[in-house]
């Protein structure tokens, strides 16, 4: 259905600054993502402007700049490191006589050559069917249906109208196959739930190590190059922690900077491993010049995923790469572990890691009694659907008392939910 451009094509790179922070991208990550989607830069533009050209983004002598460099190297294809507005895009390949990917297409087209299970292809496809649902142009207007009889004569339904259509029927499809996959994920993190086996979910920007990192704790053996989204399909394996037993380790995919929202909205389903886990593992590349605003780009994506409520462990991977970092556990003023520095590919400090995982999750199950009065007997359902019920009594007032166990993240959930009220009727 799409006509991606071969591995191995011949790319003008293109990168503006503006002036506003949020909207500033970072160059080499363009580098690293064209080299990731098999692309050989062969030129590269470089711009500043205060907003961009409503017509060609970069402005027009900035476009004709482009064109020019892409006659002289002979290139086939025009990247952008921005959003481009579906009009911005085509008049620009009008310009340049070429085709032209924004930063999103690259992304999309680096997913479309990852993705290697079922489910992965499937949002891999629904995330580009939405993409370019935007981007279908007018043509193939020697298509146009006739209708005949009095009344129903005229053009009909354009090729553009028809293509609408298709990606509208496909886009259907793909939703309730993905449903069907997410009910059988559902009922696997259910059993997790009832053998009380705690998840962890490796998150982090990427590139930074994670499933590398995964295969140390695991031996897995799961794909791992030095390279934007290496990981795309989730793989989920078991270890065994000290003093908590059975723990189900999760690989997730990476995020980046200015992640396109149609990605996030398609791996939904994929994510939910991050958003159920009792604890999130962020692997940071330390040796990165820009580590904090890695950091900060992944909560944000964890915040839009409603992840953000979820206990975070930092894990500051690739201590190899630093001249003075050596392998240690920093703690807040409560002694709780919250960063492990560490060097998968060198296996150093991977105990400490353990160590640290056995002390944080070993505080992440609650154990309360609950007295609730007869008003309040609707959460008494919601901790049945959370497996979270041990046993069920009544008092002589007609309260019930309610034994429960279930992690502290659903805990917290419950609480906010009742606007902590629930608080009031533990049993000291």
């Amino acid at each position: 259905m799409f006509e991606r451009y071969e591995a191995g094509e011949r790319a003008v790179l293109v990168h503006i600054d503006f002036s506003r922070e949020g909207e500033r991208e970072d160059f080499d990550e363009l580098r690293l993502l064209a080299s990731s989607a098999g692309v050989q830069a062969c030129g590269e533009i470089t711009g500043k402007r205060s907003s961009p050209h409503p017509k060609y983004f970069c402005g027009t002598g900035k476009a004709e700049e482009i064109a020019h460099l892409v006659r002289a190297v002979e290139a086939d294809i025009v990247i952008f490191n921005h959003a481009l507005t579906p009009a911005q895009e085509r008049n620009i390949e009008q310009i340049c006589e070429c085709r032209v990917l924004d930063r999103t297409g690259l992304i999309l087209d680096i997913f479309a050559q990852r993705a290697r299970t079922h489910e992965g292809k499937l949002q891999v496809e629904l995330a580009q069917l939405r993409y370019i649902s935007t981007r279908l142009i007018r043509g193939w207007t020697h298509l146009e249906r006739q209708k005949g009889g009095i009344g129903l004569r005229g053009p009909g339904e354009t090729q553009l109208e028809s293509d609408r259509r298709l990606v509208r029927e496909r886009i259907k499809t793909i939703l309730k196959r993905l449903e069907k996959v997410a009910k059988q994920r559902e009922q696997g993190r259910r059993a997790r739930q009832r053998r009380e086996v705690p998840t962890v979910s490796l998150v982090g920007y990427t590139n930074a190590g994670k499933s590398t990192l995964f295969n140390r704790i695991t031996a897995a053996g799961v794909y791992a190059e030095d390279q934007l989204f290496a990981t795309l399909d989730p793989t989920l394996r078991r270890i065994d922690v000290n003093q908590v037993g059975p723990t189900i380790l999760a690989d997730t995919v990476g995020f980046i900077r200015h992640l396109p929202h149609d990605l996030v909205a398609a791996f939904k389903g994929t994510l939910t491993e991050t958003r159920e886990a009792d604890l999130l593992l962020h692997v940071v590349d330390c040796a990165d010049d820009r580590c904090a605003e890695n950091i900060e780009s992944v909560n944000e994506v964890l915040a839009e995923i409603e992840a953000d409520e979820i206990p975070v462990l930092l894990v500051y991977n690739k201590i190899d790469n630093l001249d003075d970092a050596v392998a240690r556990i920093d703690r807040n003023d409560q002694g709780v572990p919250v960063r492990v520095w560490l060097s998968a590919r060198a296996d150093v400090g991977i105990e400490l890691l353990f160590e640290a995982l056995t002390e944080l999750l070993g505080q992440a199950i609650a154990d309360l009694t609950l007295v609730l009065p007869p008003a309040e007997s609707r959460w008494v359902a919601k901790l049945h659907e959370l497996n979270a019920v041990q046993q069920v009594e009544y008092d002589e007032q007609g309260q019930t008392v309610v034994q429960v166990k279930l992690p502290e993240r659903d805990w917290q959930r419950l609480l906010k939910a009742s606007e902590g009220r629930l608080h009031h009727f533990i049993r000291e």
